[in-house]
């Protein structure tokens, strides 16, 4: 807002009045038409200022200079320009009335509403001076409660006094009499402390005297000890001994050609094969080869103490394993074998036999249930497995299956062909003759109290009685299609 041509207006304008200052006038109504404003050629203006009106005349009633010039052109600008400023004057003026004239409401309503509180205040202020004057009145009682109560407590108190005075002189009279009681008790302690003493002294003597008898103890003690282990170290020593004799303590003797000068020499990679060849028989030999295979491919060892024969499906199997094996399998007959076993010992790449050991061939026998044409099925299948596992004998004797089973009952009626050893020999059923065998396996001591086994196999059977007294074996079940090949005169085996 521009206020500098204004002033300088009013200032050349001041020497061009000839009127007399203006007279303080009181304020308008807010609202009322502001005063009109006179001119005799001079226009005026006026406006309340605080409740004094103030008259200013523009710079248009001072003499003008003749002719336009820029002082007039300047001139007139700053009229304008203060026709401007004193309406936004005057709207400010009226603006600030009526906020005067709303404080002065607010002031008169601030007024009432003090007076309101103060009334409430005073009353407030009364209610208090009756509470006050209430509660002096009740502390008046109170404090006449409080000193009868006092009287009564002190009468109390003496009283009390007293008994407490009566209880001293009996609690003195008490610890009088105890404390005489407590000399007695010390007296009587004190006896008991020095007989307590002699008894503890007697006791020291005595834990000294069982001291030195525990000393001797002990030293007793520890050269029985010294005995017991002399003598445990002795029964050990003796045990190692009897178990070093017990024990061959020598390794197995392993050779690649076990065969020299009528002298077969056995490892521990044995087998034993004796008793009648069941069901399971084939798996036990056949594991045992294969484990020593894995084992090395040093000769292994099927021993035959006695066998009559079995089943033709395990004694094949048997052989197939022998077949199939990567180190050489070697049958050794010490007794007897017969039947299947006969065929496993001729079917052999490496056979032995003692001289007076016995091989015997036979025709395959059976015992055939049902119809014609079942015996007539089941004889087909005997002869088939008569078959196969007899043309291998016959091929290795050099004769075909016809001229064996005449062999077989030229020399017996029963066509039971058994030869020695060295007859076994002769005709092939075994390649060599042995006249000593020796079983470097057998390394510890055989059991003296283990009862002798007389089939010599896991699989041997129970020996039963029949209703007429005669001993026999009871074969188990065979597989189907399955057959037993035994030699059996005396039917010992059903």
């Amino acid at each position: 807002m521009r206020l500098t041509p204004f002033l300088a207006v009013v200032l050349l304008s001041v020497p061009a009045l000839a009127a007399p200052s203006p007279v303080p006038r009181p304020p308008a109504a807010a609202g009322s038409p502001a005063e009109p404003a006179t001119s005799t050629g001079t226009a005026k203006s006026s406006a309340t200022l605080s409740g004094w009106t103030v008259t200013m005349t523009p710079p248009a009633a001072l003499e003008a200079p003749k002719g336009p010039s820029e002082e007039r052109l300047a001139l007139d600008k700053l009229t304008a320009e203060n026709a401007i400023v004193r309406e936004e004057v005057a709207k400010r003026l009226r603006a600030l009335i009526e906020e005067k004239e709303e404080l002065r409401i607010r002031h008169e309503t601030q007024v009432e509403r003090q007076k309101a509180e103060f009334a409430k205040l005073e009353a407030e202020f009364q209610r208090l001076g009756l509470e006050n004057r209430l509660l002096e009145e009740r502390n008046k009682k109170s404090v006449e409660d409080l000193t009868s109560q006092q009287r009564r407590v002190s009468a109390e108190n003496m009283l009390d006094e007293e008994l407490h005075r009566k209880e001293l002189a009996d609690v003195r009279q008490s610890r009088e009499k105890l404390q005489q009681e407590n000399d007695l008790t010390r007296e009587k302690l004190r006896a008991a402390e020095m007989t307590n003493n002699a008894e503890k002294m007697a006791l020291d003597l005595e834990m000294q005297r069982l001291s030195a008898d525990g000393m001797r103890l002990k030293s007793e003690r520890e050269i029985l000890e010294d005995k017991l282990a002399r003598l445990r170290n002795d029964i050990e020593s003796r045990t190692r001994r009897e178990e070093w004799r017990n024990e061959a303590n020598r390794e197995p003797v392993v050779l690649k050609e076990p065969f020299e000068q009528g002298v077969l020499t056995i490892s521990d990679r044995r087998i034993s094969l004796n008793g009648v060849i069941v069901r399971g028989v084939s798996d036990f030999v056949s594991e045992r080869i294969d484990y020593l295979n894995n084992v090395s491919d040093d000769p292994i060892f099927l021993v035959i103490d006695r066998c009559p024969g079995g089943s033709v499906m395990e004694g094949y199997r048997i052989v197939k394993a022998m077949q199939s094996s990567k180190a050489p399998v070697h049958v050794v007959v010490k007794s007897f074998a017969a039947s299947m076993c006969a065929v496993i010992t001729t079917l052999a790449a490496r056979s032995y036999v003692y001289p007076n050991a016995i091989i015997l061939h036979h025709q395959m026998s059976t015992v055939l249930w049902g119809n014609m044409t079942q015996n007539k099925e089941q004889l087909e299948i005997a002869k088939e497995w008569w078959r196969r596992l007899a043309e291998p004998v016959a091929k290795r004797m050099g004769t075909d299956l016809d001229g064996l089973v005449k062999r077989m009952y030229a020399k017996n009626s029963d066509g039971d062909w058994e030869e020695f050893g060295d007859g076994a020999v002769a005709v092939k059923w075994a390649t060599h003759l042995v006249n000593e065998v020796r079983e470097t396996g057998v390394v510890k001591k055989p059991d003296d109290a283990k009862k002798p086994n007389p089939g010599l196999t896991p699989f041997s059977l129970e020996e039963r009685s029949d209703e007429k007294g005669e001993r026999y074996m009871r074969l188990p079940r065979l597989d189907p299609f399955d057959l037993y090949w035994v030699y059996n005169p005396d039917r010992y085996y059903r």
